[in-house]
């Protein structure tokens, strides 16, 4: 054998194991995942609420995993939002938008990248919201903005506190303009809901980016935010670029901006979020979480009134 058919045959190979990749769905269905270690069961880090137990990595989970975590399994309800018409442009490029709607829905098995529920955090009735950012990177659309603002109404018609969990790239650029339109009126409705005197608290995980950042991202009363979270507004690589300077490594994760930019509050290991939000939510509210005598919703709507008055 010659070296031109040992080459030929070495080439053949190699496109043999290209070929036998496993595609995107493959691996999104396969049992495991990769961390610093190498591949790791997705068991063993749904045990540990999705954060390496070595390196800490906080990993994307997406609405339900984070409502369990945050309020007990299946411990919510979850609302109902609108929707608004599929793809009003008639959006086309690489392929149809309405397809990548038809996709993302089939794979999240959520109408829209915001999910939004009803629920108790320390035994205060609280109206929240998550993104799922495997919904087209979490990105914002006008069905995302109806979903946000029906979920801040329904914190102002019951006097409930509004907390978010932000895992965006941004505004969705197959709505354009319609999709920008969303920063100024889920604006509006945070306004609203701080008009009423009522607690905002945003929870920026990994990552939360663009429009979002630069808008309701960054509005709230506390901003909390996970471990090693990207929060940005333009990427690293891009601003990078621009300044012609090097940047630490560090830069645009949520310990950064917490400690050199006072962006964010604090920043709070996934298992310890629920305990803290409460914390919180009980000084805000001035509730006393240990006189258990007086009914939950009469001491909000109480200790609510005296916000107000005070």
């Amino acid at each position: 054998m010659n070296w031109i058919t040992k080459v030929l045959k070495f080439g053949e190979k190699i496109k043999t194991a290209i070929k036998k990749r496993p595609s995107k769905e493959e691996i999104e269905n396969s049992k495991w995942t990769n961390c610093c270690k190498g591949p790791i069961l997705k068991k063993e880090l749904e045990e540990n609420l999705w954060v390496c137990s070595s390196c800490n990595k906080h990993h994307r989970i997406n609405c339900r995993q984070r409502f369990d975590i945050i309020f007990g399994n299946n411990n919510y309800e979850i609302l109902e939002t609108p929707i608004v018409q599929d793809d009003p442009l008639n959006w086309e490029d690489s392929k149809p938008y309405k397809d990548r709607l038809k996709s993302a829905r089939k794979k999240t098995g959520q109408e829209c990248a915001v999910m939004i529920v009803k629920a108790k955090i320390n035994n205060i009735n609280v109206t929240a919201g998550a993104f799922d950012f495997a919904f087209i990177g979490g990105s914002v659309g006008a069905s995302e903005g109806e979903a946000i603002i029906y979920g801040i109404q329904n914190a102002i018609d019951n006097k409930q506190p509004f907390i978010l969990f932000t895992a965006s790239g941004g505004m969705r650029m197959f709505e354009s303009l319609i999709a920008l339109s969303q920063m100024t009126r889920v604006t509006l409705a945070v306004n609203e809901l701080k008009k009423n005197n009522l607690p905002y608290i945003v929870v920026l995980t990994d990552p939360t980016a663009g429009g979002t950042t630069a808008s309701f991202g960054m509005l709230a009363d506390i901003t909390l935010a996970e471990p090693g979270a990207i929060v940005a507004f333009a990427g690293k690589r891009v601003i990078q670029a621009t300044v012609k300077e090097e940047l630490p490594p560090d830069f645009q994760t949520s310990e950064y901006l917490r400690e050199k930019c006072g962006f964010i509050d604090s920043v709070i290991e996934r298992k310890d979020l629920k305990e803290k939000i409460g914390s919180i939510l009980s000084i805000l509210l001035k509730i006393d979480t240990s006189v258990s005598s007086v009914s939950n919703d009469e001491t909000t709507e109480s200790n609510l009134t005296a916000r107000e008055a005070s």
